[in-house]
Protein backbone atom coordinates (compact mmCIF):
# COMPACT_ATOMS: atom_id res chain seq x y z
CA UNK A 1 0.00 0.00 0.00
CA UNK A 2 1.43 3.36 -1.01
CA UNK A 3 1.29 6.37 1.36
CA UNK A 4 0.39 8.48 -1.68
CA UNK A 5 -3.19 7.52 -2.62
CA UNK A 6 -4.37 8.09 -6.16
CA UNK A 7 -6.97 10.66 -7.05
CA UNK A 8 -10.39 9.57 -8.30
CA UNK A 9 -9.55 10.15 -11.96
CA UNK A 10 -6.40 7.99 -11.74
CA UNK A 11 -8.36 5.22 -10.01
CA UNK A 12 -10.97 5.35 -12.74
CA UNK A 13 -8.30 5.18 -15.45
CA UNK A 14 -6.67 2.22 -13.69
CA UNK A 15 -9.98 0.36 -13.58
CA UNK A 16 -10.19 0.78 -17.34
CA UNK A 17 -6.59 -0.43 -17.63
CA UNK A 18 -7.48 -3.46 -15.49
CA UNK A 19 -10.31 -4.33 -17.87
CA UNK A 20 -7.96 -4.09 -20.85
CA UNK A 21 -5.28 -6.14 -19.09
CA UNK A 22 -7.79 -8.83 -18.18
CA UNK A 23 -9.01 -9.04 -21.75
CA UNK A 24 -5.41 -9.26 -23.02
CA UNK A 25 -4.50 -11.98 -20.49
CA UNK A 26 -7.55 -14.12 -21.19
CA UNK A 27 -7.07 -13.71 -24.94
CA UNK A 28 -3.40 -14.71 -24.66
CA UNK A 29 -4.23 -17.88 -22.73
CA UNK A 30 -7.07 -18.87 -25.02
CA UNK A 31 -5.06 -18.02 -28.14
CA UNK A 32 -2.24 -20.43 -27.29
CA UNK A 33 -4.57 -23.09 -25.93
CA UNK A 34 -6.80 -22.97 -29.00
CA UNK A 35 -3.75 -22.95 -31.27
CA UNK A 36 -2.42 -26.09 -29.60
CA UNK A 37 -5.76 -27.84 -29.85
CA UNK A 38 -6.27 -26.71 -33.46
CA UNK A 39 -2.83 -27.72 -34.71
CA UNK A 40 -2.96 -31.10 -33.02
CA UNK A 41 -6.52 -31.74 -34.15
CA UNK A 42 -5.67 -30.73 -37.71
CA UNK A 43 -2.64 -33.05 -37.72
CA UNK A 44 -4.71 -35.96 -36.43
CA UNK A 45 -7.44 -35.27 -39.03
CA UNK A 46 -4.86 -35.12 -41.79
CA UNK A 47 -3.40 -38.46 -40.74
CA UNK A 48 -6.83 -40.06 -40.55
CA UNK A 49 -7.70 -39.77 -44.20
CA UNK A 50 -9.70 -37.71 -46.65
CA UNK A 51 -13.02 -38.16 -44.89
CA UNK A 52 -11.63 -36.87 -41.59
CA UNK A 53 -10.05 -33.90 -43.32
CA UNK A 54 -13.32 -33.04 -45.00
CA UNK A 55 -15.19 -33.31 -41.72
CA UNK A 56 -12.72 -31.15 -39.77
CA UNK A 57 -13.90 -27.51 -39.46
CA UNK A 58 -10.89 -25.27 -40.13
CA UNK A 59 -12.73 -21.99 -40.59
CA UNK A 60 -14.13 -21.34 -37.12
CA UNK A 61 -10.89 -22.09 -35.17
CA UNK A 62 -8.85 -20.07 -37.69
CA UNK A 63 -11.16 -17.09 -37.37
CA UNK A 64 -11.15 -17.43 -33.58
CA UNK A 65 -7.34 -17.49 -33.47
CA UNK A 66 -7.11 -14.35 -35.58
CA UNK A 67 -9.77 -12.63 -33.50
CA UNK A 68 -8.01 -13.55 -30.26
CA UNK A 69 -4.69 -12.26 -31.60
CA UNK A 70 -6.31 -8.92 -32.41
CA UNK A 71 -8.05 -8.85 -29.03
CA UNK A 72 -4.79 -9.61 -27.20
CA UNK A 73 -2.91 -6.86 -29.03
CA UNK A 74 -5.66 -4.32 -28.49
CA UNK A 75 -5.99 -5.23 -24.82
CA UNK A 76 -2.26 -4.90 -24.21
CA UNK A 77 -2.15 -1.56 -26.00
CA UNK A 78 -5.10 -0.24 -24.02
CA UNK A 79 -3.66 -1.50 -20.72
CA UNK A 80 -0.28 0.12 -21.30
CA UNK A 81 -1.76 3.35 -22.57
CA UNK A 82 -4.21 3.75 -19.71
CA UNK A 83 -1.91 2.55 -16.92
CA UNK A 84 0.91 4.85 -18.01
CA UNK A 85 -1.55 7.72 -18.38
CA UNK A 86 -2.64 7.18 -14.79
CA UNK A 87 0.97 6.83 -13.61
CA UNK A 88 2.23 9.95 -15.36
CA UNK A 89 -0.70 12.03 -14.14
CA UNK A 90 -0.26 10.75 -10.59
CA UNK A 91 3.49 11.46 -10.65
CA UNK A 92 2.92 14.99 -11.93
CA UNK A 93 0.43 15.66 -9.13
CA UNK A 94 2.75 14.14 -6.54
CA UNK A 95 5.69 16.25 -7.70
CA UNK A 96 3.56 19.37 -7.35
CA UNK A 97 2.42 18.43 -3.84
CA UNK A 98 5.91 17.54 -2.61
CA UNK A 99 7.48 20.63 -4.16
CA UNK A 100 4.77 22.62 -2.41
CA UNK A 101 5.81 20.97 0.84
CA UNK A 102 9.41 22.06 0.29
CA UNK A 103 8.41 25.57 -0.75
CA UNK A 104 6.20 25.99 2.32
CA UNK A 105 9.03 25.33 4.77
CA UNK A 106 10.40 28.05 7.01
CA UNK A 107 13.99 28.52 5.82
CA UNK A 108 15.14 28.80 9.42
CA UNK A 109 13.92 25.33 10.38
CA UNK A 110 13.69 23.49 7.05
CA UNK A 111 15.68 20.25 6.65
CA UNK A 112 19.12 20.63 5.14
CA UNK A 113 18.36 19.16 1.72
CA UNK A 114 20.84 19.86 -1.06
CA UNK A 115 19.45 20.91 -4.42
CA UNK A 116 20.73 17.75 -6.10
CA UNK A 117 19.21 15.50 -3.45
CA UNK A 118 15.88 17.30 -3.70
CA UNK A 119 16.03 16.89 -7.48
CA UNK A 120 16.76 13.17 -7.11
CA UNK A 121 13.73 12.76 -4.87
CA UNK A 122 11.33 14.81 -6.97
CA UNK A 123 12.47 13.21 -10.24
CA UNK A 124 14.13 9.82 -9.81
CA UNK A 125 12.34 8.61 -6.69
CA UNK A 126 8.92 9.60 -8.00
CA UNK A 127 9.65 7.89 -11.31
CA UNK A 128 10.38 4.73 -9.33
CA UNK A 129 6.75 4.83 -8.22
CA UNK A 130 5.61 4.53 -11.83
CA UNK A 131 5.97 0.76 -11.50
CA UNK A 132 3.73 0.79 -8.45
CA UNK A 133 0.92 2.39 -10.44
CA UNK A 134 1.45 0.61 -13.76
CA UNK A 135 1.55 -2.87 -12.20
CA UNK A 136 -1.55 -2.21 -10.13
CA UNK A 137 -3.77 -3.26 -13.02
CA UNK A 138 -1.52 -5.98 -14.44
CA UNK A 139 -1.30 -8.13 -11.32
CA UNK A 140 -5.07 -8.72 -10.85
CA UNK A 141 -5.35 -9.33 -14.59
CA UNK A 142 -2.55 -11.90 -14.38
CA UNK A 143 -4.37 -13.73 -11.59
CA UNK A 144 -7.60 -13.76 -13.61
CA UNK A 145 -5.75 -15.15 -16.64
CA UNK A 146 -4.01 -17.77 -14.48
CA UNK A 147 -7.35 -19.00 -13.10
CA UNK A 148 -8.70 -19.16 -16.64
CA UNK A 149 -5.68 -21.25 -17.64
CA UNK A 150 -6.33 -23.67 -14.77
CA UNK A 151 -9.93 -24.03 -15.98
CA UNK A 152 -8.75 -24.82 -19.51
CA UNK A 153 -6.17 -27.31 -18.29
CA UNK A 154 -8.94 -29.06 -16.34
CA UNK A 155 -10.25 -30.21 -19.74
CA UNK A 156 -7.14 -32.41 -19.87
CA UNK A 157 -7.58 -33.82 -16.38
CA UNK A 158 -7.97 -32.72 -12.77
CA UNK A 159 -4.45 -33.77 -11.80
CA UNK A 160 -2.92 -31.49 -14.41
CA UNK A 161 -5.19 -28.62 -13.33
CA UNK A 162 -4.31 -29.10 -9.64
CA UNK A 163 -0.60 -29.22 -10.42
CA UNK A 164 -0.84 -26.02 -12.47
CA UNK A 165 -2.77 -24.26 -9.71
CA UNK A 166 -0.14 -25.19 -7.11
CA UNK A 167 2.75 -24.20 -9.35
CA UNK A 168 1.19 -20.84 -10.19
CA UNK A 169 0.43 -20.16 -6.51
CA UNK A 170 4.07 -20.81 -5.61
CA UNK A 171 5.44 -18.58 -8.36
CA UNK A 172 4.81 -15.05 -6.90
CA UNK A 173 6.51 -15.70 -3.52
CA UNK A 174 9.37 -17.46 -5.30
CA UNK A 175 9.87 -14.49 -7.62
CA UNK A 176 9.65 -12.05 -4.70
CA UNK A 177 12.23 -13.96 -2.68
CA UNK A 178 14.65 -14.25 -5.60
CA UNK A 179 14.26 -10.61 -6.63
CA UNK A 180 14.71 -9.33 -3.08
CA UNK A 181 17.92 -11.28 -2.62
CA UNK A 182 19.25 -10.03 -5.95
CA UNK A 183 18.10 -6.39 -5.96
CA UNK A 184 17.61 -5.06 -2.40
CA UNK A 185 21.25 -4.10 -1.85
CA UNK A 186 21.90 -2.67 -5.35
CA UNK A 187 18.66 -0.66 -5.24
CA UNK A 188 19.70 1.07 -2.00
CA UNK A 189 23.18 1.74 -3.39
CA UNK A 190 21.75 3.12 -6.63
CA UNK A 191 19.41 5.54 -4.80
CA UNK A 192 22.22 6.85 -2.58
CA UNK A 193 24.69 7.14 -5.45
CA UNK A 194 22.18 8.95 -7.66
CA UNK A 195 21.48 11.52 -4.96
CA UNK A 196 25.20 12.17 -4.47
CA UNK A 197 25.76 12.45 -8.22
CA UNK A 198 22.88 14.89 -8.73
CA UNK A 199 24.10 17.03 -5.82
CA UNK A 200 27.59 17.19 -7.33
CA UNK A 201 26.20 18.11 -10.74
CA UNK A 202 24.15 20.97 -9.27
CA UNK A 203 27.08 22.31 -7.25
CA UNK A 204 29.57 22.09 -10.11
CA UNK A 205 27.13 23.63 -12.58
CA UNK A 206 26.76 26.64 -10.27
CA UNK A 207 30.55 26.99 -10.16
CA UNK A 208 31.01 26.55 -13.91
CA UNK A 209 32.71 29.95 -14.55
CA UNK A 210 35.25 29.35 -11.76
CA UNK A 211 35.91 25.80 -12.96
CA UNK A 212 36.68 27.07 -16.45
CA UNK A 213 38.69 30.06 -15.26
CA UNK A 214 40.99 28.01 -13.03
CA UNK A 215 41.34 25.04 -15.36
CA UNK A 216 39.62 22.65 -12.98
CA UNK A 217 37.54 20.86 -15.61
CA UNK A 218 39.72 17.68 -15.70
CA UNK A 219 39.65 17.39 -11.92
CA UNK A 220 35.88 17.91 -11.83
CA UNK A 221 35.41 15.34 -14.60
CA UNK A 222 37.43 12.82 -12.57
CA UNK A 223 35.31 13.56 -9.50
CA UNK A 224 32.09 13.06 -11.47
CA UNK A 225 33.48 9.81 -12.87
CA UNK A 226 34.32 8.60 -9.35
CA UNK A 227 30.79 9.42 -8.20
CA UNK A 228 29.33 7.65 -11.25
CA UNK A 229 31.09 4.34 -10.61
CA UNK A 230 28.99 3.26 -7.60
CA UNK A 231 25.84 4.08 -9.56
CA UNK A 232 27.08 2.11 -12.57
CA UNK A 233 27.96 -0.88 -10.38
CA UNK A 234 24.57 -0.80 -8.68
CA UNK A 235 22.71 -0.58 -11.98
CA UNK A 236 24.80 -3.42 -13.43
CA UNK A 237 23.88 -5.54 -10.40
CA UNK A 238 20.22 -4.70 -10.93
CA UNK A 239 20.52 -5.70 -14.60
CA UNK A 240 22.09 -9.02 -13.62
CA UNK A 241 19.27 -9.59 -11.18
CA UNK A 242 16.78 -8.84 -13.93
CA UNK A 243 18.42 -11.43 -16.16
CA UNK A 244 18.52 -14.04 -13.39
CA UNK A 245 14.82 -13.60 -12.62
CA UNK A 246 13.97 -13.76 -16.34
CA UNK A 247 15.93 -17.01 -16.59
CA UNK A 248 14.13 -18.35 -13.52
CA UNK A 249 10.78 -17.50 -15.07
CA UNK A 250 11.67 -19.21 -18.36
CA UNK A 251 12.86 -22.36 -16.61
CA UNK A 252 9.81 -22.39 -14.37
CA UNK A 253 7.56 -22.12 -17.43
CA UNK A 254 9.25 -25.08 -19.12
CA UNK A 255 9.04 -27.16 -15.95
CA UNK A 256 5.37 -26.28 -15.45
CA UNK A 257 4.47 -27.19 -19.02
CA UNK A 258 6.30 -30.52 -18.73
CA UNK A 259 4.53 -31.44 -15.46
CA UNK A 260 1.10 -30.47 -16.80
CA UNK A 261 1.69 -32.44 -20.00
CA UNK A 262 2.83 -35.49 -18.03
CA UNK A 263 -0.24 -35.40 -15.76
CA UNK A 264 -2.77 -34.83 -18.54
CA UNK A 265 -4.91 -37.88 -19.35
CA UNK A 266 -7.11 -36.54 -22.19
CA UNK A 267 -6.82 -36.87 -25.95
CA UNK A 268 -3.81 -35.56 -27.80
CA UNK A 269 -5.60 -32.37 -28.86
CA UNK A 270 -6.59 -31.50 -25.29
CA UNK A 271 -3.14 -32.43 -23.99
CA UNK A 272 -1.69 -29.94 -26.49
CA UNK A 273 -4.24 -27.38 -25.30
CA UNK A 274 -3.15 -27.95 -21.69
CA UNK A 275 0.54 -27.76 -22.61
CA UNK A 276 0.32 -24.36 -24.27
CA UNK A 277 -2.23 -22.99 -21.78
CA UNK A 278 0.12 -23.80 -18.87
CA UNK A 279 3.07 -22.22 -20.67
CA UNK A 280 1.02 -19.10 -21.36
CA UNK A 281 -0.16 -18.94 -17.74
CA UNK A 282 3.44 -18.69 -16.51
CA UNK A 283 4.11 -16.03 -19.13
CA UNK A 284 1.21 -13.87 -17.96
CA UNK A 285 2.59 -14.12 -14.40
CA UNK A 286 5.59 -12.12 -15.64
CA UNK A 287 3.86 -9.05 -14.19
CA UNK A 288 4.74 -10.41 -10.75
CA UNK A 289 8.35 -10.85 -11.84
CA UNK A 290 8.57 -7.24 -13.03
CA UNK A 291 6.99 -6.04 -9.80
CA UNK A 292 9.35 -8.13 -7.70
CA UNK A 293 12.37 -6.80 -9.57
CA UNK A 294 11.29 -3.20 -9.07
CA UNK A 295 10.06 -3.61 -5.51
CA UNK A 296 13.39 -2.80 -3.86
CA UNK A 297 13.79 0.39 -5.90
CA UNK A 298 10.18 1.34 -5.20
CA UNK A 299 10.68 0.85 -1.46
CA UNK A 300 13.81 3.00 -1.53
CA UNK A 301 11.94 5.72 -3.39
CA UNK A 302 9.00 5.55 -1.02
CA UNK A 303 11.23 5.82 2.04
CA UNK A 304 12.91 8.96 0.67
CA UNK A 305 9.63 10.53 -0.43
CA UNK A 306 7.87 9.88 2.86
CA UNK A 307 10.37 12.17 4.59
CA UNK A 308 9.20 14.96 2.28
CA UNK A 309 5.50 14.20 2.65
CA UNK A 310 5.81 14.32 6.46
CA UNK A 311 7.12 17.88 6.43
CA UNK A 312 4.68 20.23 8.17
CA UNK A 313 2.68 22.85 6.33
CA UNK A 314 1.20 23.20 2.89
CA UNK A 315 1.94 25.63 0.08
CA UNK A 316 -0.47 28.56 0.10
CA UNK A 317 -0.74 31.71 -1.97
CA UNK A 318 1.94 34.30 -1.39
CA UNK A 319 1.01 36.46 1.61
CA UNK A 320 -0.04 39.99 0.69
CA UNK A 321 2.23 42.80 1.76
CA UNK A 322 1.30 44.64 4.94
CA UNK A 323 0.09 48.15 4.22
CA UNK A 324 1.92 49.65 7.20
CA UNK A 325 5.53 49.16 8.26
CA UNK A 326 6.02 47.87 11.78
CA UNK A 327 8.79 49.23 14.00
CA UNK A 328 12.02 47.25 14.12
CA UNK A 329 14.47 46.80 16.97
CA UNK A 330 18.16 46.31 16.19
CA UNK A 331 19.56 45.67 19.65
CA UNK A 332 18.98 48.91 21.55
CA UNK A 333 18.24 50.85 18.34
CA UNK A 334 14.57 51.38 17.49
CA UNK A 335 13.69 51.95 13.84
CA UNK A 336 10.36 53.63 13.25
CA UNK A 337 8.37 53.16 10.04
CA UNK A 338 9.80 55.33 7.30
CA UNK A 339 13.34 55.03 8.61
CA UNK A 340 16.29 54.73 6.27
CA UNK A 341 19.21 53.03 7.96
CA UNK A 342 22.58 51.77 6.75
CA UNK A 343 24.21 48.87 8.63
CA UNK A 344 27.97 49.32 8.61
CA UNK A 345 30.87 47.18 9.72
CA UNK A 346 33.86 45.24 8.53
CA UNK A 347 33.55 42.41 6.01
CA UNK A 348 32.53 39.18 7.70
CA UNK A 349 30.97 40.93 10.70
CA UNK A 350 27.51 39.47 10.01
CA UNK A 351 25.71 42.21 8.10
CA UNK A 352 24.39 39.86 5.43
CA UNK A 353 23.26 37.38 8.06
CA UNK A 354 21.37 40.16 9.83
CA UNK A 355 19.57 41.07 6.59
CA UNK A 356 18.71 37.43 5.87
CA UNK A 357 17.44 37.00 9.43
CA UNK A 358 15.07 39.95 8.99
CA UNK A 359 13.82 38.40 5.74
CA UNK A 360 13.18 35.09 7.52
CA UNK A 361 15.87 33.17 5.66
CA UNK A 362 18.21 32.42 8.59
CA UNK A 363 18.07 32.11 12.34
CA UNK A 364 19.09 35.45 13.90
CA UNK A 365 22.22 35.78 16.00
CA UNK A 366 21.60 39.43 16.87
CA UNK A 367 18.88 40.91 19.05
CA UNK A 368 16.27 41.67 16.39
CA UNK A 369 12.60 42.43 16.99
CA UNK A 370 9.57 43.26 14.86
CA UNK A 371 6.96 45.37 16.65
CA UNK A 372 8.46 44.22 19.97
CA UNK A 373 8.42 40.50 19.10
CA UNK A 374 11.77 38.72 18.67
CA UNK A 375 12.35 37.91 15.01
CA UNK A 376 12.95 34.24 15.89
CA UNK A 377 9.37 34.06 17.22
CA UNK A 378 7.82 35.66 14.13
CA UNK A 379 6.41 33.34 11.51
CA UNK A 380 7.94 33.26 8.05
CA UNK A 381 4.71 34.69 6.60
CA UNK A 382 4.81 37.61 9.03
CA UNK A 383 8.34 38.47 7.96
CA UNK A 384 7.54 38.04 4.26
CA UNK A 385 4.69 40.53 4.58
CA UNK A 386 7.06 43.16 5.96
CA UNK A 387 10.37 42.66 4.15
CA UNK A 388 11.51 42.47 0.53
CA UNK A 389 15.16 41.50 0.15
CA UNK A 390 17.48 42.22 -2.76
CA UNK A 391 20.31 39.92 -1.64
CA UNK A 392 24.02 40.25 -2.21
CA UNK A 393 23.98 37.08 -4.33
CA UNK A 394 21.06 37.44 -6.73
CA UNK A 395 19.01 34.24 -7.01
CA UNK A 396 17.15 33.82 -10.29
CA UNK A 397 14.88 31.08 -11.59
CA UNK A 398 15.11 29.28 -14.92
CA UNK A 399 12.61 31.19 -17.01
CA UNK A 400 12.15 34.55 -18.67
CA UNK A 401 12.91 37.97 -17.23
CA UNK A 402 9.16 38.42 -16.78
CA UNK A 403 8.95 35.09 -14.92
CA UNK A 404 11.63 36.27 -12.52
CA UNK A 405 9.73 39.50 -11.89
CA UNK A 406 6.41 37.72 -11.38
CA UNK A 407 7.95 35.87 -8.44
CA UNK A 408 7.52 39.11 -6.46
CA UNK A 409 3.74 38.87 -6.26
CA UNK A 410 0.81 37.61 -8.35
CA UNK A 411 -0.96 39.80 -10.88
CA UNK A 412 1.98 42.00 -11.90
CA UNK A 413 1.25 43.77 -15.17
CA UNK A 414 3.85 44.56 -17.82
CA UNK A 415 3.76 48.31 -17.15
CA UNK A 416 4.71 47.71 -13.51
CA UNK A 417 7.59 45.50 -14.63
CA UNK A 418 8.99 48.21 -16.87
CA UNK A 419 8.64 50.79 -14.11
CA UNK A 420 10.57 48.58 -11.66
CA UNK A 421 13.23 47.87 -14.29
CA UNK A 422 13.56 51.61 -14.90
CA UNK A 423 14.10 52.26 -11.21
CA UNK A 424 16.73 49.51 -11.17
CA UNK A 425 18.44 51.03 -14.27
CA UNK A 426 17.85 47.85 -16.28
CA UNK A 427 15.01 48.85 -18.60
CA UNK A 428 17.26 50.07 -21.42
CA UNK A 429 19.21 46.81 -21.39
CA UNK A 430 16.04 44.67 -21.55
CA UNK A 431 14.43 46.78 -24.28
CA UNK A 432 17.26 46.10 -26.74
CA UNK A 433 17.03 42.35 -26.18
CA UNK A 434 15.21 40.65 -29.10
CA UNK A 435 12.68 38.97 -26.81
CA UNK A 436 12.45 41.81 -24.28
CA UNK A 437 10.74 40.70 -21.09
CA UNK A 438 10.41 37.19 -22.51
CA UNK A 439 14.18 36.74 -22.78
CA UNK A 440 15.02 33.35 -21.30
CA UNK A 441 17.43 33.08 -18.38
CA UNK A 442 19.02 30.13 -16.63
CA UNK A 443 19.29 29.89 -12.85
CA UNK A 444 22.64 31.67 -13.10
CA UNK A 445 21.22 34.55 -15.14
CA UNK A 446 22.19 33.42 -18.63
CA UNK A 447 23.76 36.28 -20.58
CA UNK A 448 23.16 38.87 -17.82
CA UNK A 449 26.24 40.19 -16.09
CA UNK A 450 26.63 40.08 -12.34
CA UNK A 451 25.51 43.70 -12.00
CA UNK A 452 22.51 43.11 -14.26
CA UNK A 453 21.46 40.09 -12.23
CA UNK A 454 21.62 42.18 -9.05
CA UNK A 455 19.52 44.93 -10.64
CA UNK A 456 16.95 42.38 -11.81
CA UNK A 457 16.80 41.11 -8.24
CA UNK A 458 16.36 44.71 -7.07
CA UNK A 459 13.50 45.26 -9.52
CA UNK A 460 11.83 42.14 -8.17
CA UNK A 461 12.17 43.41 -4.60
CA UNK A 462 10.64 46.74 -5.61
CA UNK A 463 7.66 44.95 -7.21
CA UNK A 464 7.01 43.01 -4.01
CA UNK A 465 5.66 46.22 -2.47
CA UNK A 466 6.72 45.40 1.09
CA UNK A 467 6.87 48.13 3.76
CA UNK A 468 10.58 47.49 4.40
CA UNK A 469 13.14 47.21 1.59
CA UNK A 470 16.37 45.34 2.43
CA UNK A 471 19.25 46.12 0.07
CA UNK A 472 22.51 44.18 0.39
CA UNK A 473 25.27 45.70 -1.77
CA UNK A 474 22.80 46.97 -4.41
CA UNK A 475 25.39 48.74 -6.60
CA UNK A 476 28.08 46.09 -6.67
CA UNK A 477 29.44 45.61 -10.19
CA UNK A 478 28.39 49.07 -11.45
CA UNK A 479 30.58 51.88 -12.69
CA UNK A 480 30.42 55.22 -10.89
CA UNK A 481 28.01 56.87 -13.33
CA UNK A 482 25.56 53.94 -13.35
CA UNK A 483 25.81 53.71 -9.58
CA UNK A 484 24.95 57.39 -9.15
CA UNK A 485 21.94 57.04 -11.45
CA UNK A 486 20.74 53.95 -9.59
CA UNK A 487 20.98 55.75 -6.25
CA UNK A 488 19.04 58.71 -7.66
CA UNK A 489 16.22 56.54 -9.02
CA UNK A 490 15.93 54.36 -5.90
CA UNK A 491 15.85 57.50 -3.75
CA UNK A 492 13.01 58.90 -5.85
CA UNK A 493 11.14 55.56 -5.58
CA UNK A 494 11.56 55.49 -1.78
CA UNK A 495 10.23 59.04 -1.52
CA UNK A 496 7.22 58.37 -3.73
CA UNK A 497 6.23 55.12 -2.03
CA UNK A 498 7.20 55.94 1.56
CA UNK A 499 9.00 52.60 1.83
CA UNK A 500 11.34 52.06 4.78
CA UNK A 501 14.93 51.02 4.05
CA UNK A 502 17.70 48.97 5.62
CA UNK A 503 20.88 49.06 3.57
CA UNK A 504 24.23 47.28 3.57
CA UNK A 505 26.98 48.63 1.29
CA UNK A 506 30.74 48.84 1.33
CA UNK A 507 30.59 51.50 -1.39
CA UNK A 508 30.00 55.08 -0.26
CA UNK A 509 27.53 56.17 -2.96
CA UNK A 510 24.54 54.00 -1.89
CA UNK A 511 24.98 55.16 1.72
CA UNK A 512 23.43 58.45 0.59
CA UNK A 513 20.09 56.63 0.59
CA UNK A 514 20.26 56.30 4.37
CA UNK A 515 19.60 59.06 6.90
CA UNK A 516 21.18 57.11 9.77
CA UNK A 517 23.97 54.59 10.17
CA UNK A 518 24.34 51.82 12.75
CA UNK A 519 27.55 49.90 13.26
CA UNK A 520 26.77 46.21 13.53
CA UNK A 521 29.14 45.96 16.49
CA UNK A 522 26.72 48.20 18.40
CA UNK A 523 23.87 45.70 17.97
CA UNK A 524 23.60 43.45 21.01
CA UNK A 525 24.69 39.86 20.40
Amino acid sequence: MTPFPLAARERRTLRQALACATIAGLAAILLLALSGWFLTGAAIAGASGTAAVAAFNYLIPSAAIRGLAILRTGGRYGERLLSHQAALTAMADLRGRLFGKLAAQDSRTAPDLAGGDASARLIGDIEALEDLVVRRSSRPASLAAALFAVALVALAGWKAALALALLLAALPPLLTLAARRLTAGPAAEAAEALGALRTAFVDYAAARPEIIAYGLAPRVADTIADLSRPLDRARAALARGDGAVAGLLAGYGALTAAIVFALSDASAAFRALALLASAASVEVMAAFARTALRQASVEQGLARLVTLSELPGELVSAPPADTVARPIGLGSHALAPGARVAITGASGSGKTRLMEALAGLRTPVHALTLDGTPIAQCSADTLRRQFALAPQDAVLIAGSIADNLRVARPGIIEAAMWEALHTACLDATVRVMPAGLETSLAETGGTLSGGERKRLSLARALLAGRPWLLLDEPSEGLDAASEAELVRRVDAWLRSTGTSLILVSHRPAPLALATNRIDIAAIDQ
